[in-house]
């Protein structure tokens, strides 16, 4: 993605940029949210009056325009994924675009970021979920810098605002100029399965999340069958995590049910609220967590 200008008539992508960033921090003022910190997108969109359903359905997202407007994910895509095709669905919405359907096949859009709209949307769901200020926060309180950052640790970032490896390294590098893209390139090709055995000292398949002491938000999302690296001592107040291992970088849980529950080191040093949903959920987001899917 190149922010400067394009070829293409009436394609100014900085210009277009600043309005996705400046629409960013009116959406969530409008969810009376703070400009920095990671937000719940679904909880956003409740907060605005969007619906979010999640579907048995083979494509990125959808949004429908109406009385009450809706948005529709696709069940099978990563969690992390989930989040941001949200974002980029909402961004369709607040920008006044017209009901849309982004496919997951990979010829549905050869050339998105000549599409105005869907640069907006996309570069809206970055400043959204990944705000300037909160992304400098996250490093500082760490003692880390975006320069300098291990892959790891760009992955404790990208855990922070519960966006993905790669979309994290996107934003940095070609939306915040925090990182330079040849840098962001090179990161860019250490994988997800190299990323966790790093992590955790051992070759995993399941998804993974982290959470430190410096985590901002006091709610974690997860999933069945997910595995959750929080910190040293950490305890939990019922069965929907299991303890699996400790570990040189902290205590490591596996999702085992649906559920909210309560976790917290045993010093009382740091707490949070981890949302369990069942393993590709399918129905309306804010009933994700519950065992029995309480639909309309």
């Amino acid at each position: 993605m190149n922010l400067m200008h394009s070829t293409k008539p009436n394609l100014n992508r900085r210009v277009l940029a600043t309005r996705a960033m400046h629409a960013a921090i009116a959406t969530r003022a409008r969810a009376k949210l703070d400009q920095h910190g990671p937000i719940c997108i679904y909880e956003l969109c409740e907060a605005i009056g969007v619906t979010v359903r999640f579907n048995n359905i083979d494509m990125e997202g959808m949004y429908q325009r109406g009385t009450r407007p809706r948005i529709h994910l696709s069940a099978r895509r990563p969690l992390v994924r989930r989040t941001y095709n949200c974002a980029h669905e909402l961004g369709h919405h607040v920008f006044g675009h017209g009901s849309s359907i982004d496919e997951l096949r990979d010829d549905a859009k050869e050339h998105p970021w000549e599409d105005p709209k869907e640069f907006l949307a996309e570069t809206f769901a970055g400043f959204l979920l990944m705000p300037l200020i909160g992304l400098r926060r996250a490093f500082s309180a760490r003692e880390w810098t975006p320069e300098t950052a291990t892959p790891a640790q760009i992955f404790t970032i990208a855990c922070d605002f519960g966006v993905g490896y790669g979309t994290v390294l996107t934003h940095l590098s070609i939306a915040l100029n925090m990182i330079s893209r040849t840098r962001a390139a090179a990161l860019q090709r250490v994988t997800p399965k190299a990323l966790r055995a790093d992590i955790l000292g051992a070759v995993t398949l399941e998804p993974l999340i982290v959470a430190d002491h410096y985590r901002a938000r006091p709610t974690l999302d997860a999933e069945v069958k997910m595995l959750l690296l929080l910190p040293p001592g950490t305890e939990t107040s019922n069965g929907s995590l299991s303890y699996d291992r400790d570990t040189a970088e902290g205590r490591l849980f596996r999702a085992v049910r649906p559920g909210i529950v309560q976790v917290r080191t045993d010093d009382g040093a740091w707490a949070a609220f981890v949302r369990i949903a069942p393993e590709a959920y399918v129905g309306l987001a804010q009933y994700r967590h519950l065992e029995d899917d309480q639909d309309e």
